[in-house]
């Protein structure tokens, strides 16, 4: 028989996406403050479009954030929540770990919590609160240590089990609302009575004591995650599970361990929110701040100080964007889009501090 080699010339796509060399810190400031000229640009012609004038909204977003002290509050209470969840969640993404369900795990720390809440109320203030933070940072570890266990024995997915167990964490809370926890006065309408004042938060400045928590948070997680063993253990399996076992680490108990911390702190933002903000446990506990954590993580490079500053940026949107529906009479519709059109840009932008776009030189061709 005859050898035949045949060579196949094809020619390179027109367009591909390669990977860049990192870049400087002056070349990711400049990127940034590109994106953010960008996004208000994008949404100024939104604004625009609507027949308002662009300069107008953006003073009224930025002055609903900041124009009386409550105001100030305001800002800082939805702040809260966002940074002490995207704190918990970047311990997560560092391992490399998809942690979608910071919105279940905020549930089941609320859950715990409102437990100690709603039958211990008459132990002693001090010790009911701290009973409330390690039930509701019991209850976020092991909702995210279940994942970690099934991913670690069976290999399944990260995403999907972590996402399923947020409506699992929801309706848990409609369960307890209509049947055990119901409050019997509630006059027929199913819902979980008010916590007592000894059962909530003890208020900083005005602003319930979950603002310090989460600056507390900050200093332990970026020490945590850069200067101790567990840390380094974390980036290695990151970067390389088959490394890290190469280097004798325990992938397993690694996994185990940082998704129930992440589980952990991100159920210590349900505990504020229900022992802080709303006195009591509802469906809305977590109201889609677990998700968007996940914005905030990525686009603070997981972070910690950044995180901080992106948490602000983000509440001061939010807030913001509500003062900007009352002012102008726009529906809450429009202050969606406006939020989605800007944090679409910027997390467009970001892609181009990682990768770029190769053209097809004229001619070209690539050999199989």
């Amino acid at each position: 028989m005859k050898n035949q080699s045949t060579n196949t010339s094809k020619k390179e796509p027109l367009i591909r996406i390669a990977k860049k060399a990192e870049l400087t810190v002056s070349q990711n400031i400049i990127l940034s403050l590109i994106a953010i000229f960008a996004a208000i640009t994008a949404g100024g012609i939104f604004i625009l479009f609507l027949g308002h004038n662009p300069f107008k909204v953006y003073a009224s977003i930025i002055n609903g954030a900041f124009r009386s002290s409550i105001a100030i509050k305001g800002t800082i209470k939805i702040a809260i929540p966002l940074l002490i969840s995207s704190l918990g969640i970047t311990l997560a993404f560092q391992m490399k770990f998809w942690n979608i369900g910071a919105e279940g795990q905020i549930i089941m720390g609320g859950i715990f919590a409102t437990y100690f809440a709603l039958f211990y109320s008459n132990l002693p203030h001090g010790l009911l609160i701290l009973l409330m933070f390690i039930a509701g940072a019991i209850g976020g570890g092991l909702w995210g240590l279940l994942p970690a266990y099934f991913k670690s024995k069976y290999g399944t997915n990260e995403t999907l089990f972590t996402l399923m167990l947020n409506y699992i964490a929801l309706y848990l809370i409609k369960y307890f609302a209509e049947g055990p926890w119901r409050d019997p006065a509630s006059s027929g309408f199913p819902k979980i009575a008010s916590f007592t004042e000894n059962a909530r938060l003890d208020q900083i400045f005005g602003i319930h004591a979950g603002w310090l928590i989460g600056l507390i948070l900050v200093i332990i997680v970026f020490i945590y995650l850069r200067y101790t063993k567990h840390g380094y253990e974390i980036s290695v399996v990151g970067e390389s599970m088959n490394t890290a076992r190469y280097a004798g680490m325990n992938v397993k108990k690694i996994m185990l361990r940082t998704m129930f911390i992440s589980g952990a702190i991100c159920g210590i933002a349900g505990m504020t929110q229900v022992t802080g903000a709303a006195y009591t446990l509802s469906e809305g506990v977590a109201g889609g701040v677990g998700f968007t954590a996940i914005t905030v993580a990525w686009l603070s490079k997981l972070n910690p100080i950044i995180i901080l500053i992106v948490t602000v940026l983000f509440s001061m949107l939010d807030k913001g964007c509500s003062v900007m529906q009352s002012t102008f009479g726009l529906s809450s519709a429009v202050s969606g889009i406006l939020q989605g059109i800007i944090l679409f840009f910027i997390l467009g932008f970001d892609f181009f501090t990682r990768y770029r776009f190769v053209f097809r030189k004229v001619g070209s061709t690539h050999v199989n």
